[in-house]
């Protein structure tokens, strides 16, 4: 399969979704000071970008990958970008367990663009 301009923009799209869906989702552990309400209200707004990314991703994507493709995309680019915020932004090690399981998984995104 060729990466074509359709194919790869719908990968950067997802991409810097999932890097501000991580900062929602995961940021404020390092700010555990902070009360709860105020924390959900700060990551519904890093949502928003989030969103305003994703779902063209999706909608442009859908035209050269099927559903299930899109989402194997968004899922392995999922552990790419938690893997490195868990270890810059948290600071928290990844181990070799840690490592194995995300093989398997992107082993798993493999079979799923064997049908094609």
């Amino acid at each position: 399969m060729a990466l074509t301009p359709a194919h790869l923009l719908p990968i950067v799209l997802l991409l810097a979704s999932n890097l501000f869906m991580t900062l929602a989702w995961y940021g404020h552990l390092k700010f555990k000071g902070t009360a709860l309400p105020i924390v959900i209200l700060a990551s519904w707004g890093i949502a928003f970008i989030e969103y305003c990314l994703a779902v063209p991703a999706n909608r442009i994507g859908h035209a050269v990958y099927s559903a299930a493709e899109l989402k194997t995309i968004q899922e392995v680019i999922t552990l790419v970008v938690f893997a490195g915020f868990s270890v810059f932004y948290l600071g928290e090690k990844l181990t070799l367990n840690h490592g194995i399981g995300f093989a398997l998984i992107c082993a798993g995104a493999w079979f799923v663009f064997q049908g094609k």
